[in-house]
């Protein structure tokens, strides 16, 4: 669905009005920018993992109440939701015509595609292999009672014929051995693309958990695919946690050719030692424009003893705040920081790696000098603020870091902080939701703002709703049964906007789920469960909002021959409860050809409301009588020639009655008895060379044509449209 702001500006210049088609180019162009800008294709909206959400014109600070938004739908899944939902904009369907899509994964390792303005199922896909089921939960709570897809997935809207799916499943086989797989789905059927799934194995030179004495190996029954993955310049990057803190496991990061599935990396963060993995709360690697990937490590083995250039000697970066350099196709430690008592917070399990790590957008400094920061924290509640030119290393006197905050969190931070102009909002586990502000590129040591509500464990990861600078709003959700969707204004966390509990059981979507964030996307607003996911939007116009597909049971594309019928079987759907009536209109039939929509109108019910698309085709006719349409050019000169003959001759002189006198009786004769034969002629090649059945109408024209049919709705001066292309073929 293309924003509403996609329009003409004032044209200025000549050079513009005399170009229109170039104008249109840059038009669309525009247009296409905004309507993906809406697209939420990665955990968190973005590699630097900011949490916003831009291009959103519709949601504001002024219509999200209870009165004006709440739930639209909710979809039901086949299993807990741990992934972030994801949101692809006008992706067309085989047979089904184009969507708005969520994609949704579950523990039960299936992925869901639903219309996202519907909540209609597009397609479903299971992962597991004939024989196996998802995984148990390998005796840790964390993920229960089943283990299949975990992580966010990331998605390429350029990969493949259609985009992408880049996803990891765990699951167990007939004869209890476990796997992890990378699977790359096309996102508008479901399908495995690329010669996938690609089994995860690996080795690293080592002699840490679970080594062979030489190498560390990867044991897919010791780990679950916890962080978003990260697809970065063509590469997705996995990484991995443990299931609890069960050994023997290590931190492994391994990366993907996206358009092969070939391993192209393997890294090992604790190679001779242990634990350290990456589990960040499901939060993804995070990323730079330079190429830079950010995981903060759980807790494990750091080397104190550093080597000549200030890292581990044994390449071991437990409890670490990293970054990794992929410069020349490579994946290696570039730099690092961790705090002066890292081996006593590791032994303490005050792990770093609770929380994920933000890319912050360039900042000036009080003396003017440009910094490029990173900004993470974890069980310590302290606020680490690193210079991601160098990040500070190892220093057991103190900790050398371009600034930290020791307790500066109320509590914990198990997720993602999100960033909006200037401000960065926390939600510590068992707190309240607060923002800190940037002053000359450092963090103001106090919050400057605060929810009056505390978020119990494991506190929130927040989103941003905006349309660029401005209508900011702060999306939250409690992880309670109910679970709770928060709204907040961005400029003041005391100024509660919404929650889904002001209207009763109305906006309740199901139990909450622990490490779970919003998503944002064209006016609505997405949460997972422990079951499904909810949908929010405005409900004031006409309530809710209507949906208009082709029926699971017909489908967009239908041939027919000259003079037949062709017949499409749409479903109109309505949801968040629309009850306004809807008109139906028809466009792009062929010459010779109509289209209507049966019934012309309808006023959608909870449940689907059936509709008959007709276009009549005519056959060619035949006659063998005269037709005069097209033969006005034969009339046109049979008259002139009448005329030259029959004008009387002019009075005003001798010459010119010479000049313009009949002709002679011969001469008259000769010019009636062309234009005779001129008109038999012309009868003749138009009546088929005198045969005795000649063809007047050639009928629909055969082709190829595509069909637009389109719903409105009209209430209270707002205006709901939606529409469904359809093919047809003429032969």
């Amino acid at each position: 669905m293309l924003r509403r702001d996609c329009v003409f500006g004032t044209e200025t210049g000549e050079s513009r009005s005399r170009h229109p088609g170039f104008l249109l180019f840059l038009f669309a162009l525009v247009c296409v920018s905004s309507l993906r800008a809406q697209d939420v294709l990665t955990y968190h909206n973005d590699n630097a993992r900011t949490g916003q959400a831009l291009a959103e014109t519709i949601l504001t600070p002024g219509n999200v109440n209870s009165t004006q938004f709440g739930k639209l739908f909710q979809v039901n899944v086949d299993g807990k939701v741990d992934a972030q939902p994801l949101y692809a904009s006008a992706v067309t369907i085989p047979s089904q015509g184009t969507h708005n899509v969520l994609f949704v994964a579950t523990e039960h390792d299936s992925v869901y595609a639903f219309d996202a303005d519907s909540g209609t199922q597009l397609w479903n896909v299971s992962l597991l292999p004939a024989g196996e089921t998802s995984s148990d939960d390998r005796g840790c709570s964390q993920v229960s009672p089943e283990i299949g897809v975990t992580a966010t997935p990331a998605i390429d809207r350029s990969s493949g014929s259609n985009g992408t799916i880049y996803i990891v499943a765990m699951s167990k086989d007939s004869s209890s051995a476990y796997h992890q797989r990378l699977h790359a789905l096309d996102m508008t059927l479901g399908a495995e693309e690329f010669g996938g799934p690609k089994e995860v194995q690996a080795t690293f030179p080592g002699t840490g958990d679970n080594s062979n004495g030489t190498d560390v190996i990867f044991d897919p029954a010791q780990y679950k695919e916890r962080p978003g993955l990260l697809l970065l310049n063509h590469v997705i990057y996995t990484s991995f946690s443990s299931h609890c803190d069960d050994p023997p496991y290590t931190a492994w990061i391994i990366a993907y050719n996206e358009t092969n599935l070939n391993q192209v990396n393997v890294l090992n963060l604790t190679p001779n030692g242990n634990e350290g993995s990456v589990w960040m709360s499901g939060a993804g690697l995070a990323a730079d424009s330079g190429g830079n990937i950010y995981p903060l490590l759980a807790n494990g083995t750091f080397d104190t003893t550093l080597d000549n250039n200030g890292f581990p000697s044994q390449s071991d970066y437990g409890n670490a705040f990293v970054r990794l350099s992929t410069a020349s196709g490579g994946l290696a430690v570039a730099d690092y920081f961790t705090m002066s008592n890292t081996v006593a917070e590791s032994n303490a399990d005050e792990d770093l790696g609770s929380g994920g790590a933000l890319v912050l957008p360039d900042m000036t400094d009080a003396n003017g000098v440009t910094r490029h920061l990173v900004v993470g924290a974890g069980k310590d509640q302290t606020l680490y603020l690193a210079d991601r030119d160098n990040m500070g290393k190892f220093n057991p006197q103190a900790d050398s870091i371009y600034q930290e905050i020791p307790s500066g969190l109320p509590g914990g931070i198990f997720g993602m902080p999100a960033y909006f102009n200037g401000r960065l909002y926390y939600g510590p586990s068992g707190h309240n939701l607060i923002a800190f502000q940037f002053s000359n590129a450092k963090l103001q040591t106090t919050p400057v703002s605060s929810t009056s509500a505390a978020f119990g464990y494991p506190g929130a990861t927040p989103s941003i709703s905006a349309n660029g600078s401005t209508e900011a709003i702060v999306w939250a959700t409690e992880n309670t049964n109910p679970a709770v969707l928060h709204a907040y204004d961005a400029s003041d966390l005391s100024k509660e906007l919404y929650n889904s509990n002001q209207a009763g059981t109305r906006d309740q979507f199901g139990a909450g789920n622990k490490f779970i964030t919003p998503t944002i996307a064209n006016g609505k607003v997405y949460v997972g469960t422990t079951n499904g996911v909810g949908a929010f939007g405005l409900l004031s116009g006409p309530a809710g909002d209507f949906s208009l597909g082709v029926s699971s049971l017909g489908s967009a594309s239908a041939t027919v021959s000259q003079g037949q019928t062709a017949q499409y079987s749409l479903s109109l759907l309505a949801s968040g409860g629309f009850n306004q009536s809807v008109s139906f209109t028809c466009a792009g039939a062929p010459a010779e050809a109509s289209c209507s929509v049966s019934p012309s109108s309808a006023t959608p019910g909870t449940s689907v409301t059936a509709l008959m698309v007709s276009v009549s085709t005519t056959a060619p006719s035949q006659t063998g009588s005269l037709r005069w349409r097209g033969m006005w050019p034969v009339a046109v000169v049979l008259l002139v020639m009448l005329g030259a003959v029959a004008r009387p001759p002019a009075r005003k002189s001798h010459r010119l009655k010479s000049r313009f006198a009949l002709p002679p009786r011969s001469g008259w004769r000769s010019l009636v008895a062309l234009g005779a034969v001129a008109l038999a002629v012309a009868w003749w090649a138009r009546c088929g060379g005198g045969t005795s059945a000649r063809m007047t109408n050639p009928g629909t024209p055969t082709g190829s044509y595509t069909l637009t049919v389109t719903g409105s709705s009209a209430s209270n001066s707002t205006t709901l449209t939606h529409s469904v292309t359809l093919q047809l073929v003429v032969n």
